[in-house]
């Protein structure tokens, strides 16, 4: 049996003392974030589906996610989890397949959401813990570790409010989940609540005006994984923008001349993928 990353990588949520996972895109960003000091690597579907040149929200299939979070697996000796929205079905089998299947690709986690794209409509929510009951009964089937993380995504879709989704992660910690994670809730303070209502650790999502907010006050809250989504491969996205916008438009190449030494992200790369 290859080496089984998921008892480290689930050794890392610890309540009060969140680490990052760092949601890399591709081969080179997870071995710099690695080189940066990164604990684990996550894929990202948007970040994913962003450097395939399509939207976010359905548009990869399982076998592109999966040869794409075994590349970032091979990248680096951290533990990845897989971004794989609605476990890429609906029915409860399909997400227990890619539970499976996420094992065989080296992955020490993943995380399935309640919402089915590409319109982000939310499962009922008796099928919703069915799906992550059929997921965990698989992980805890693998002769390997895997961290199994229940996303409650309809209070950043608009589909309910967070007491739905307080009463959606309580039936998911039943269900077998081993993280939960209810992505942007209206309030930063919403996390302490969160945190306070589940017994599992909590994911939050470090985007939009969360990005105002330190470590420390998201380990206050009792989070016990900060996670970036897109965030990062948009901030890289941003810097594009901003340059192209420039010599473009008005043939100005100043934004070219604040980047990182060539050498420098040599060192930085030999150093990710041996760290």
């Amino acid at each position: 049996m290859r080496h089984d990353p998921g008892p480290a990588f689930r050794a890392l949520h610890v309540p009060g003392d969140p680490f990052i996972l760092a949601n890399a895109w591709d081969i080179g960003s997870a071995r710099m974030l690695a080189a940066m000091g990164a604990q684990a690597i996550g894929t990202s579907s948007a970040a994913h589906a962003f450097t395939l040149g399509k939207p976010d929200g359905g548009q990869i299939s399982r076998d592109e996610a999966l040869a794409h979070a075994a590349d970032l697996v091979s990248a680096t000796s951290l533990p990845v989890s897989g971004d794989f929205e609605n476990g890429f079905g609906d029915a409860p089998e399909d997400c227990a397949d890619t539970v499976r299947l996420s094992a065989e690709a080296g992955l020490a986690g993943l995380s399935i959401e309640d919402a089915a794209p590409p319109d982000a409509a939310a499962y009922p929510a008796d099928l919703a813990a069915e799906r992550i009951r059929a997921a965990s009964a698989a992980a805890r089937a693998l002769p390997r570790d895997m961290v199994l993380v229940a996303r409650a995504d309809g209070v950043m879709n608009g589909q309910y409010d967070l007491d739905e989704a307080l009463r959606r992660i309580a039936a998911f910690e039943e269900a077998g989940a081993d993280c939960v994670y209810i992505p942007l809730p209206p309030r930063f303070t919403d996390l302490g609540r969160i945190c306070a209502t589940t017994r599992l650790p909590v994911n939050a999502l470090v985007a939009g005006p969360f990005t105002a907010r330190s470590r420390a006050e998201f380990a206050a809250a009792g989070v016990a994984r900060l996670s970036l989504g897109s965030a990062l491969a948009r901030a890289t996205h941003r810097v594009i923008h901003n340059a192209a916008a420039e010599m473009f438009g008005k043939g100005s190449f100043a934004s070219l001349g604040q980047s990182i030494a060539g050498p420098e992200v040599d060192a930085l790369l030999t150093k990710g993928a041996h760290g």
